[in-house]
């Protein structure tokens, strides 16, 4: 049996590679059970992401071609075409970097959260369609395990590294609570999308999103139970705003300071925290000079996002650690499962001359021999069964001067040393 895996992911393959790759869910099991019933693979599982696809799997050979071929024709694509993007994986290296995976080492924003979500739902898929046997199962567990023991033992997702996130940490310094805060975003791209995803997971008290297209801010308020407003409604609002955090892709200024003095007096000057996350800038310079504006913009977040990703990267070190014990842990209990046949013949031979001996004594007294007597010949009768065939290899192999068994033989019977 072979641990063996292969997968593209963003250093790999650009999008347009990666998402004619992808395997959505409602694909996913089907396609889980149509890898599963290829002769040389006896477990399989899929970790599809926005990032990254891989496929893992138990198999009778080390052979990548096989998985290949198998993903190209799922995806009606040309091996030949696919391969330069692929990476692939077998035994420890496949276990090093399942973990690494888990614990954000491999991610596009190193320590991320969210790929060991991912990863346990690909756990999760692959149960459910009968794809997991004892030893991706074990290996899945195995991860988790190792994954949170490097968010346990390491700050390595304890720093944000995100200008969303960062925005958001900061609003939470500066405001007690964030229940009791009204936030306006404008722009309705992906980091005003990820600012409102945070703010919503720290119960930010309402939420308004203002866009030049209205359905974008409607779509997106939708999904945060918030309340969109076209660009030009910007003025009726803002006063309402306690937080503004503005990302967009407009050449000018969205707000100058004429226009936030006067929410200010609508506010009675109840300060408001702005964050302008553009470039070129959403918000005009001279805002900062109002009393009560605390006025940030990505400069200012991007020193602590670098410090942050230092923190990280620190942490990614210890995280390495880590991971090489947990390799080292998985690796000895794939070795001990090499034994357990030869564990199962060798109880399966002990029990079976122990039934042979009972039978016999359960027979003598049954016949009218005492008890004391047949105790004694059960115990003389079991012990020369039991040692006589390791007593006849140790033999052998002394006669043919094989001593590595011999020094075995002592060691796996615990014996001591005698002169």
């Amino acid at each position: 049996m072979t641990l063996l895996a292969v997968g593209i992911n963003y250093q790999t393959a650009p999008v347009s590679v990666r998402e004619r790759l992808s395997f959505p869910a409602d694909v996913l099991q089907p396609s889980l059970q149509e890898l599963h019933n290829l002769k040389e693979i006896s477990e399989a599982a899929i970790l599809s992401t926005c990032n990254r696809t891989e496929f893992y799997c138990a198999a009778s050979t080390t052979n990548q071609q096989i998985l290949i071929d198998w993903v190209a024709q799922n995806k009606h694509l040309d091996s030949h075409d696919l391969t330069p993007y692929l990476y692939s994986h077998t035994g420890p290296a496949l276990i090093r970097h399942i973990f690494r995976v888990a614990s954000g080492l491999d991610s596009m924003i190193l320590g991320e959260p969210q790929i060991l979500g991912q990863m346990k739902t690909a756990y999760q898929a692959a149960c459910d369609a009968g794809t997991l046997g004892k030893h991706l199962g074990k290996l899945f567990q195995h991860t988790f395990t190792a994954a949170k023991k490097v968010r346990t033992d390491t700050a390595i997702g304890s720093s944000p590294v995100s200008v969303a996130f960062a925005a958001v940490q900061l609003a939470q310094q500066i405001f007690d609570k964030l229940s009791e805060q009204t936030a306006l975003l404008i722009g309705a791209g992906e980091t005003i999308e990820l600012t409102a995803r945070h703010l919503s997971q720290q119960g930010i008290g309402r939420l308004i999103i203002a866009n030049r297209t209205f359905d974008k801010a409607h779509a997106l308020a939708t999904q945060f139970n918030g309340y969109a407003i076209d660009l030009s409604e910007l003025p009726n609002h803002l006063a309402e705003a306690d937080i503004v955090i503005s990302s967009t892709a407009s050449s000018l200024p969205i707000l100058g300071k004429g226009r936030v003095e006067s929410a200010l007096k609508k506010r009675k000057h109840k300060p408001m925290f702005m964050v302008d996350l553009a470039v070129p800038r959403d918000i005009e310079a001279e805002v900062e000079q109002l009393r009560d504006v605390y006025l940030y913009t990505v400069d200012d977040l991007q020193h602590t996002i670098d410090q942050n990703m230092n923190s990280r990267r620190l942490a990614a070190a210890q995280a390495e650690e880590i991971i090489d014990t947990q390799v080292d842990y998985f690796l000895a209990w794939l070795r001990a499962q090499g034994a357990q046949s030869t564990l199962r013949d060798f109880r399966l031979s002990a029990e079976t001359i122990r039934d042979e001996a009972l039978q016999k004594a359960q027979l003598a007294l049954k016949n009218g021999a005492s008890a004391e007597e047949t105790l004694n010949r059960l115990a003389h009768t079991l012990t020369n069964k039991l040692i006589h065939t390791p007593s006849s290899q140790i033999r052998i192999a002394a006669e043919n001067e094989r001593h590595d068994l011999v020094a075995a033989a002592r060691e796996i019977f615990k014996l001591s040393d005698t002169q």
